[in-house]
Formats: structure tokens, C-alpha cells, sequence
């Protein structure tokens, strides 16, 4: 399918984007993918495309059910286009929401991944003046250690690069949940209840699919260092949807398979510690300082991406490394916090 869609949209690649901003009040951008972790990604781009059309309003193209919970806070977004999970269970399903594109027209559509054939197609079907595939930087002008969250971002701003306005070079917005004040209140109450009212808590989550998920063994070694080195602090683990521990529920720990209620308790953390997954990018999004273990995936491209957020390479770092850097860490967090309030 990459290679029966690779030349589509490339007509598009030098046409010139002569639209005024204000006048711009209908994009869909298109995301065809399930996992939680791509749809939390997307959060920069979303940003970036509400801050250059202020008027517009946002369709999402997507796999699966992610955004009315992830981007529920987010006004600009009008209504999520979802293809079912699994496409060959609802095939008729599958089938109509590829017609239901055509249903409305967009001043332009933005695909957010060049090398996603159902993304391509998507821009390619729907009805817009603009479209805008992906293509405009290639893989070889991109670092190779770009960040997923910002490379969609630096492709649209060189593909605004046709229109008679600037976009100013600024830094690519993080991820952001957008957690409400209850939602926040909720989450403190939670964390207090399991930690014992603890003034510091520190938040594990053990679990991740395939090989990202570290065995039990490097958990309980880890979990022993942590307890040894942060004796006066509360440490938790989230469990996932799954009700698994990979220390044998040995921390107390917290269930829900409400990721916002999810992220609100981690929010109301001093730290998270967890292997690369989607609930890491979770974290990330609610702006706690998130620690991720990487041994699969590429550390620069899938790092919690807010800051003082720290990623390691467990290949060539020692949990002993990981963890005088989280004292390092949760040090310089009291510092920042102690200067607010001052």
C-alpha cells in the first residue's frame, strides 16, 4: 500500500497557498491510527494549526475512539471522523465513513504522516482547495532524532512556506491534555487517599506491550532501588487497563480505565516513571515530569516531550544512573516549586 501510494498528492507539492488566515474556518487534518500514544502526538500540530487559522474549526480523520477523551477540552476541534479498529469486524461500518468524507468541504487538509497510505488517501479523497500530504520536507532535511511530536509541525510550517504571511519559527508547543480544574481536584483527592496523605509521591507504571515491557525481574530490582532511595516518599503504581503488575502489586497502587482520571492522578505526582508507551506520553501531557525506559524504540524520536522530562536508554544506562538522575530531577522540581511560591 506504501508503494501504490507513495506519488499521491506529489501535483500538489508546488501549489501556492494564497489564502488569508482569518478566511481559512474549515480544516480536516487526518490521523488514521488507534493508538493512544500517536493521538496524544498529534496535540503540537493541533496547536499549531489552531494559533495560524484562529477562526477555524477541526475535523480529525482518526482510527478508533481516542479523541472525544484526549481532545475533549480542545474548542476548535468540530467532530472526529472515526474508522473502526478493526476494519475487516465492521467492514460496512469501514466502507461509510470513507464516503462520509465527502460529505463536507475544507478550505485544506493536512495529513499528519506522509508514509500513511490510508493517510494520503484520506487527503486525496476528501474535497478541499488545499491539501497539503506530507511531502514538503523530505526525510533526509529532517534530523533523524526529530521528535514525532514536532517533525508534523515543521512539515506544515515549510508547507506554509507558499502563503504571503510568516509563521513565526517558534518552539513546537508541547503535548497538552488540557486536565480541568475538578478533573485536577479529583486526581489530588485520589493520590492522597492511596499514598496516605504522603507529601511526596512518586508514580510507577510497569507495564508496556511486547518487547518495550521490561520483566519482572528488572521491576522488582528497580522497585527495591526506589524504596532504598526515596524513603520518604510514597511510591504508587498506576496499573494498566490490562490489571497487571510486573512487581506483583507490591506498591500500592491506583486502577482506572478513565485516562483522563488517569492523567489527572499523575498530574498530582511528583514524578513518573515508566517504560515508552502511550501512557507515557500521557504524562507527558499533563506537564508531571515523566522518566521513560527505552530498549526498543528510538530514544530521541519518542521521549516524553515536556520539560524536565528525562528519557534513558536502559541498553547502555544503569538503573543505578537512572536513578541518582531522578534525585536530580525531583530536586530541582522542589526548587522550581519552593521559587513559585516564593
Amino acid at each position: 500500500m506504501r508503494w501504490l501510494t507513495k506519488s499521491v498528492g506529489s501535483s500538489n507539492k508546488k501549489m501556492h497557498f494564497d489564502i488569508t488566515p482569518e478566511a481559512v474556518t474549515r480544516v480536516l487534518i487526518s490521523r488514521p491510527n488507534s493508538r493512544l500514544g500517536n493521538m496524544l502526538l498529534l496535540s503540537p500540530l493541533l496547536q499549531e494549526v489552531s494559533k495560524v487559522f484562529p477562526n477555524a474549526k477541526i475535523d480529525l480523520f482518526v482510527r478508533g475512539g481516542w479523541v472525544p477523551v484526549v481532545y475533549k477540552n480542545y474548542e476548535m476541534i468540530e467532530q472526529d471522523i472515526q474508522l473502526p479498529k478493526k476494519p475487516f469486524k465492521a467492514l460496512l461500518k469501514y466502507i461509510w465513513v470513507w464516503i462520509s468524507l465527502r460529505r463536507h468541504y475544507y478550505d485544506l487538509v493536512v495529513n499528519v504522516d506522509k508514509h500513511s497510505s490510508s493517510g494520503r488517501l484520506s487527503v486525496k479523497f476528501s474535497r478541499a482547495k488545499y491539501k497539503f500530504f506530507g511531502d514538503e520536507i523530505d526525510d533526509a532535511q529532517l534530523d533523524q532524532s526529530c521528535h514525532m511530536a514536532k517533525s508534523p509541525v515543521y512539515a506544515f510550517r515549510k508547507y506554509m512556506e507558499r502563503s504571503f504571511f510568516n509563521i513565526p519559527n517558534d518552539e513546537v508547543s508541547p503535548l497538552d491534555l488540557k486536565l480541568d480544574a475538578d478533573e485536577l481536584a479529583t486526581g489530588k483527592k485520589l493520590v492522597e487517599s492511596i499514598s496516605g496523605n504522603a507529601t511526596s509521591t512518586i508514580a510507577i507504571y510497569t507495564f508496556a506491550t511486547g518487547s518495550k515491557c521490561y520483566s519482572e525481574s528488572w521491576w522488582a530490582d528497580f522497585y527495591s532501588k526506589l524504596k532504598t532511595n526515596f524513603p520518604n516518599h510514597a511510591i504508587v503504581e498506576v496499573l494498566p487497563f490490562e490489571n497487571v503488575s510486573q512487581i506483583q502489586f507490591q506498591a500500592p497502587h491506583y486502577y482506572s480505565r478513565d485516562i483522563r482520571e488517569v492523567g489527572a492522578f499523575i498530574a498530582n505526582t511528583e514524578v513518573f516513571i515508566t517504560a515508552d508507551c502511550g501512557i507515557m506520553h500521557v504524562a507527558s501531557a499533563t506537564d508531571t515530569p515523566t522518566v521513560g525506559l527505552f530498549s526498543v524504540t528510538s530514544v530521541d524520536k519518542y521521549e516524553p516531550y515536556n520539560q524536565g522530562s528525562m528519557a534513558f536508554d536502559t541498553n547502555t544506562i544503569s538503573t543505578d544512573v537512572i536513578i541518582d538522575s531522578i534525585k536530580n530531577l525531583m530536586e530541582v522540581d522542589t526548587v522550581e516549586v519552593f521559587r513559585k511560591v516564593g
